[in-house]
């Protein structure tokens, strides 16, 4: 089936209107995406924000996050396209074009982080060696190369293949992409759990209250991740899969939910942990 008006945020074989008129999961995404816009720009935008007017120090620690946070800006922009498609169908290139972001920008930046925490982890000698921020801009660098070669190939896979072709093509990459962070993510769970070295009174009382928070950091990002990436995967894996019964429509809308809403787990981690989250709730 060939449809050129698919999206990311509905990569179902269905074209956005049906016969003229919006259906209810039509609204219901719309609605979603709106979510996503308007809570997702702000957030991410306080992200950037925090971390460009940190220290020097605070930037290079977290410059794979700042990445992150501009690509998630980029994927809201998506969401807003999409919304707009229902008014004006010659945006579809566009938007098109801003898929490759939810395909490959998110997973990767977010598999850059992984990578990262495992190397402090479970490698400081290496760590500590790539620590310099050459090192990072690299790498950020790399990885945009990477998006923008995935954002011109969704348009032109839209427009010459059919959805079969599109849904293998973002499936093959978040099954890397999740592997490798679940890889990284796990082994950094194994470390934290093991017992460090020999240390007495309030000194091992604070290491271990610092490894029981990054413990807790490690394992609600693991779940996010498994939240954002499994049930599209499984709906990818289910739509390629021949004479299916399932609801296709009901899985992909749930994979959506999952997806959106697992997107605003880092920057509210992030916001937690510069500790901006309480002083919001404070002042509310």
């Amino acid at each position: 089936m060939h449809n050129p008006s698919v999206n990311i945020t509905t990569p179902e074989a269905s074209t956005i209107f049906t016969n003229g008129s919006m259906t209810l999961s039509d609204i219901l995404k719309i609605f979603l995406c709106s979510i996503n816009v308007l809570f997702g720009v702000p957030t991410n935008s306080y992200v950037i924000w925090l971390i460009v007017t940190g220290t020097e120090s605070s930037i290079i620690s977290r410059f794979f996050n700042l990445n992150l946070s501009v690509c998630e800006i980029g994927n809201c922009l998506n969401s807003f396209l999409f919304i707009l498609l229902f008014l004006s169908s010659s945006l579809t290139p566009v938007s098109n074009f801003f898929q490759g972001l939810g395909i490959t920008g998110r997973p990767l930046f977010q598999c850059l982080i992984s990578v990262e925490r495992y190397l402090a982890v479970v490698h400081p000698v290496i760590f500590l060696k790539y620590k310099p921020l050459r090192y990072r801009v690299m790498f950020s660098t790399g990885a945009w190369i990477i998006c923008l070669v995935s954002c011109f190939c969704c348009i032109f896979i839209l427009v010459s293949f059919d959805f079969c072709f599109f849904t293998l093509f973002f499936l093959v990459q978040y099954l890397v992409f999740l592997s490798i962070q679940l890889f990284c993510l796990t082994a950094v769970l194994r470390a934290l759990k093991q017992s460090g070295p020999g240390e007495r009174g309030r000194e091992r009382e604070e290491e271990n209250h610092m490894k029981r928070r990054a413990f807790h950091l490690i394992l609600i990002t693991t779940v996010s991740t498994l939240i954002t990436y499994g049930p599209f995967t499984i709906a990818g894996i289910i739509s390629i899969v021949p004479n299916t019964h399932m609801d296709l429509m009901t899985v992909w809308v749930s994979a959506l939910i999952c997806y959106l809403l697992a997107g605003f787990v880092q920057p509210v981690l992030f916001l937690q942990r510069a500790g901006k989250l309480s002083c919001l709730c404070c002042s509310a």
